[in-house]
């Protein structure tokens, strides 16, 4: 059985991977933030506020306490081989060259552990066409005071490749309660979700993701 072995120091911030492949994290942090917004205020001005703070706090999504995450107990070789394979898909993308990379959940969970500032807050597994985020990640430093954290089962299903332009969700919750599949089209700062969601897919050169057969398979815009 493999055990925890540490990894060799890593370049600090969030990385290239945490942007590109964990998006829908990122939304569903994005989500928990609206439930210190204030629902009259989000109502009036940003939808994904108001929307948001409903979803969250019907899923119980925000404590103040974290939750355990599973532990990824890969070795460093396994860690190590999925960052070269994704500095090498990376790498061809920028570079304007067709690639695709196919990841695991142990791949995906590599990279996390890679990742200083992701590494015990986020877990994934797949099955089949779902991937499933288990997170508790600390959200207080979005509001200047501690103690808030965003503790969610995010499962996102899709069916078929997907372009990062116009993705069409078949399903996504946050512990078991479903948010709607056009949660793209809430508002935030007066610009769509999915403008965000844009702006990565422009910055990274990605052109399609697609779940299949316990992987995710993301496709440069030139493959």
């Amino acid at each position: 059985m493999n055990t925890w072995v540490e990894a060799p120091p890593r370049r600090k911030g969030l990385g290239c991977f945490a942007r590109g492949c964990l998006i829908f994290l990122i939304f569903a942090i994005v989500l928990a933030i609206a439930c210190f917004a204030g629902m009259s205020w989000g109502l009036h001005r940003h939808s994904a506020l108001f929307y948001g703070s409903y979803w969250l706090a019907k899923s119980h999504s925000i404590a103040e306490a974290p939750t355990p995450v599973p532990e990824f107990t890969g070795s460093d070789r396994q860690i190590q081989t999925a960052r070269e394979r994704w500095q090498d898909f990376e790498q061809k993308t920028r570079g304007g060259q067709p690639t695709e990379i196919e990841l695991s959940a142990d791949d995906i969970n590599g990279l996390i552990a890679a990742n200083e500032n992701m590494r015990g807050k986020v877990f994934a597994s797949i099955e089949g066409n779902r991937l499933h985020l288990q997170t508790s990640a600390p959200i207080g430093g979005f509001f200047g005071r501690p103690g808030y954290y965003f503790n969610g089962d995010v499962t996102v299903e899709l069916n078929g490749p997907q372009s990062l332009e116009n993705p069409q969700f078949s399903q996504i919750t946050v512990n078991g309660e479903q948010v709607p599949t056009d949660f793209l089209n809430w508002k935030y700062r007066s610009r769509q979700l999915r403008e965000y969601l844009l702006d990565q897919r422009n910055a990274y050169d990605l052109g399609t993701i697609e779940i299949r057969d316990g992987k995710v398979i993301l496709r440069s815009r030139n493959d």
